[in-house]
């Protein structure tokens, strides 16, 4: 954990001298790529020593693959390779670390590689495998026409913002901002004559960065209080479980899960402030002209602790693998998107039998989320009481549902589980049941959603 904060405060200064001193107009791409590749692979073998050889390895596969490998199944092949050797590795951690999980054991950064190899997989695939007119607004944006050079993969890969914490960004995204293009690409969807400049304004990320950092601050002084002293394994404690009412307990669950937020939002939002830093992250202007730099943001705290659905709080929280498991697997599935993404999500996370209970619960209680909506939603928005009723309830079944859902992701092993599931009497899985039983289900096949998908994404491109 030492070496994890020491690399990514090192990594801070770094990007901010790499911003200054090795910009665009100070460097060339290739000089940048290798900087940003070289000081990539000395954080990993700090961190990790001889475990981060496991980085290199699976990247020099997929290199092979994706230069060999037939243009119809470049996508396919580096998807098997780079999950497979993920889930080898996440099998070997079990013997090697049992359920006692490093936060800082190689795992986490051989997950964003893995993300990043199958995203450009794919999008080289849109690029050089597939007509334009087969692709969504969004593939046909990303879709990368010509392999990259081994200095530019391995930048992308390996790079010193990414390489710790992530997030896993796009390809295009990524050589964008290498070249100098990613903020100016972004600037140009403005009309800036209109709103009284004489030429495109220069944004600064000081300011994310540094407003970042404070919520890094507070979620660390959080953690270091408040995840401790409220440990999730005291919900089966034996004693607590005969001394405290049902909804006690549940009040209870949603203060340990509160409690376990912090190093998450920590991580994710240093990460963040780190590729601000560095000047990777712009995103635009938003509606009151204000620069926003949450290109590659992993999670929006507030969205997160006001969700008033369970879609809602997926979208907001760890938000670029989300985006990941969309465009590798839910706009790719040929059926049961919905289902292959969450066991594809279970997978990527790891083999403890922990994660397949969160997420195959996850799929249940989503369904019924989504029956629920579908079929009661329109009946409270006639009147502001009864729509504010409305989320005043749902926000707090979306707290409890996903604090039931997550509490195995946190125990990880079948037994503790199944007794914290016994000791709230299975509830949220029978309710979800039941509203799949009992309410209406209007079935939509994948290929009307992906033409409504396509639909609305060219609206929202024309605008």
């Amino acid at each position: 954990q030492i070496n994890f904060v020491a690399c990514q405060l090192f990594a801070l200064l770094a990007a901010f001298w790499f911003r200054i001193y090795l910009s665009p107009s100070h460097a060339s791409s290739a000089v940048r790529h290798a900087f940003a590749t070289l000081f990539g692979i000395y954080f990993a073998v700090f961190c990790f020593g001889w475990y981060s050889i496991h980085l290199f390895v699976l990247v020099m596969m997929n290199y092979g693959i994706m230069n060999m490998a037939s243009v119809p199944n470049i996508h396919r092949y580096s998807f098997v390779v780079a999950m497979g050797y993920l889930t080898l590795c996440h099998i070997s951690r079990i013997y090697i670390f049992h359920y006692g999980i490093l936060t800082t054991d190689f795992s986490g950064p051989l997950m964003i590689i893995t993300q990043k190899i199958t995203t450009l997989a794919c999008q080289l695939h849109d690029g050089i495998g597939r007509q334009a007119e087969e692709l969504t607004a969004e593939q046909n944006r990303l879709a990368v026409k010509s392999r990259p050079s081994l200095l530019e993969y391995l930048s992308y890969l390996l790079n010193f913002m990414s390489i710790i914490a992530g997030p896993c960004s796009n390809y295009k995204d990524y050589i964008a901002f290498i070249e100098g293009r990613h903020v100016h690409m972004k600037l140009l969807e403005v009309n800036w004559k209109q709103k009284g400049y004489d030429r495109l304004p220069d944004p600064s990320p000081t300011g994310a960065v540094m407003y970042k950092l404070c919520i890094t601050l507070v979620s660390l002084i959080l953690f270091l209080t408040l995840t401790k002293n409220f440990p999730m394994a005291y919900i089966i404690d034996n004693e607590f479980l005969d001394k405290t009412p049902f909804l006690s307990r549940l009040g209870y669950l949603y203060v340990v899960t509160q409690a376990a937020k912090p190093k998450y939002y920590f991580a994710w939002t240093l990460a963040d402030a780190v590729n601000n830093a560095a000047g990777y992250g712009f995103s635009g202007v938003d509606e009151r002209g204000t620069f926003r730099w949450d290109l590659l943001s992993n999670l929006n705290i507030w969205n997160i602790e006001t969700a008033t659905s369970f879609k809602m709080y997926i979208e907001n929280w760890n938000i670029q693998t989300a985006a990941w498991l969309k465009r590798v697997c839910y706009d790719r599935a040929p059926w049961y998107p919905t289902a292959l993404t969450f066991i594809l999500s279970a997978l990527w996370h790891g083999i403890y039998p922990g994660y397949y209970f969160t997420f195959l619960t996850g799929i249940l209680i989503t369904l019924a989320a989504r029956a629920i909506r579908n079929n009661c939603r329109h009946y409270f928005l006639s009147s502001v009481p009864l729509k504010i009723a409305y989320d005043v309830v749902t926000w707090a079944v979306t707290q409890l549902a996903v604090c039931y859902t997550v509490a195995p992701f946190v125990m990880l092993a079948v037994e503790p589980t199944i007794k914290f599931y016994k000791s709230v009497y299975f509830h949220m899985h029978i309710l979800s049941i039941l509203v799949l039983l009992l309410l209406p289900i209007r079935p939509q096949t994948h290929s009307v959603r992906r033409a409504q998908n396509q639909a609305t994404l060219n609206s929202i491109k024309s605008k």
